[in-house]
């Protein structure tokens, strides 16, 4: 275990930020654990409360690993601009100039995307690749198909849209251009010159045994997320605390590294991103006097957040083992800037499954319009009832859906029901025949009334 030393820090004491954390865990049941790292110029503190899983006895401590999400993003930036440093690329180079050459990399009014627009998510590409498989099996060749055959909405740099998938396909094209996968790179470039050995995608069994487990808004167990290579460098990554806090500290208080001048290279760079600013993979925010740097993530099971101020030198990690909407984000800037309010999430509902006739699943099947680009599928499998998404992503071909993962619904009425993979619940309205005319789902605070198609 690395020590974790504390000094009086110029943010909340530790007690106050672990009354948070006993509050977001017991009370409003945001996750079974959370763990919280801060720094600055005086030393380190790790304040956690909670447990590795439901039914798990191990608390979670600085060395547990977590999914980081879209954190990785930051550590891909960071690859990028350690690369500059090097000479190997060029902030401007085309992003297709490293690809093979039969890959037609789109542009637009004969402007490339760059190697900056990819980290800066300026690229001009969507959020996620229109072909993506939602069974995650997605190739080298299924990338390289979607990108020849993509027409970009708008010139690359022009505008800022978060995406997933430029972020994956800037370390897709980082790793071509070193000769190495992505992992490896981030390995060598960063986690071991910055004493991070718990940082990565995969590890060693016994190491795998200090990885918590994720959980879905209703606290229940879910899978490990498993990006495809070719998208890893957008969300694949897995840290601790600890390594979190040895990240932050190079930033914020430079010490002698090979890694220090792309470091503070990723700040020189700055693009408009909504209401804040994007450097190299870090997003600047400017609010009640004090500039923070930071980034969120979130995958299946995992929230996190990390953010200094670089005035006051301050770093705040913050991991949670459950997907819940609010995520950890306010804790992270809470801590910051204590004047930034925290959120006040209502604790999910325990909800109770009763019996009801199946024979009442038949008046329900059909399909129902919950989006303009989002149709539910009802079936029924015996007496169990499902639900399935059916999607029409970016740029597929018109009435082309792409069928997202089934889930159970459970009665806990005869036209209401719940999903356990997530805080959501459906209510069907029906005729007075019984045959039901709409659903009304009910996600995140919102309820969304879904004509039926057919």
């Amino acid at each position: 275990m690395k020590p974790n030393i504390f000094q009086a820090l110029p943010v909340l004491s530790t007690e106050e930020i672990r009354e948070i954390l006993v509050k977001r865990v017991d009370q409003q049941k945001q996750a079974v654990g959370i763990v919280v790292g801060v720094i600055d110029p005086n030393g380190r503190c790790v304040i956690a409360y909670g447990k590795l899983a439901t039914g798990d006895t191990r608390p979670i401590v600085g060395d547990t690993i977590f999914e980081i999400g879209s954190v990785t993003k930051v550590f891909t930036s960071l690859l990028l601009a350690d690369m500059v440093s090097r000479k190997e690329v060029a902030l401007d180079d085309p992003a297709g100039k490293y690809l093979p050459a039969n890959v037609r990399m789109p542009e637009r009014n004969r402007k490339s995307i760059t190697l900056l627009d990819l980290s800066t998510h300026s690229s001009g590409l969507p959020a996620l690749p229109g072909n993506l498989k939602p069974e995650g099996d997605y190739s080298v060749e299924d990338l390289y198909r979607f990108l020849s055959g993509y027409t970009l909405p708008r010139d690359p740099g022009a505008e800022y849209e978060y995406s997933n998938l430029g972020a994956g396909l800037l370390g897709h094209v980082l790793a071509c251009r070193a000769g190495a996968d992505y992992e490896s790179l981030i390995a060598t470039r960063i986690a071991r010159p910055l004493n991070m050995p718990d940082t990565g995608i995969t590890f060693a069994s016994h190491v795998n045994q200090r990885m918590a487990t994720g959980h879905n808004a209703m606290l229940m167990p879910v899978a490990k997320s498993d990006l495809p290579a070719p998208l890893a460098a957008a969300g694949a990554l897995r840290s601790t605390a600890n390594d979190m806090l040895a990240f932050l500290e190079m930033f914020m208080l430079p010490k002698e590294s090979p890694l220090a001048s792309a470091m503070k290279a990723m700040l020189e760079v700055r693009r408009a991103a909504g209401q804040a600013t994007i450097g190299l993979g870090w997003i600047i925010m400017s609010a009640h006097g004090r500039e923070i740097v930071g980034h969120g993530g979130r995958t299946a099971g995992f929230c996190s957040a990390v953010g200094y101020n670089p005035e006051q030198r301050i770093g705040v990690v913050v991991l949670s083992n459950a997907s819940t909407p609010g995520g950890v984000d306010d804790i992270c800037l809470h801590i910051l800037n204590p004047s930034a309010p925290l959120a006040n999430p209502e604790p999910p509902m325990q909800r109770r499954e009763i019996h009801v006739d199946p024979a009442l699943f038949d008046n329900y099947i059909g399909r129902y319009q919950v989006a303009p680009n989002l149709v539910f599928e009802i079936t029924r499998d015996g007496d169990r009832l499902f639900a399935q998404g059916l999607a029409q992503l970016p740029h597929s071909r018109p009435g082309e859906l792409t069928s997202l993962p089934k889930f159970e619904l459970f009665a806990e009425g005869e036209k209401n029901f719940f999903a356990k993979v997530s805080d959501s619940q459906i209510t069907f309205e029906t005729a007075t025949e019984g045959t039901a005319t709409s659903l009304v789902l009910r996600k995140g605070g919102r309820n969304m009334a879904s004509p039926r198609l057919l």
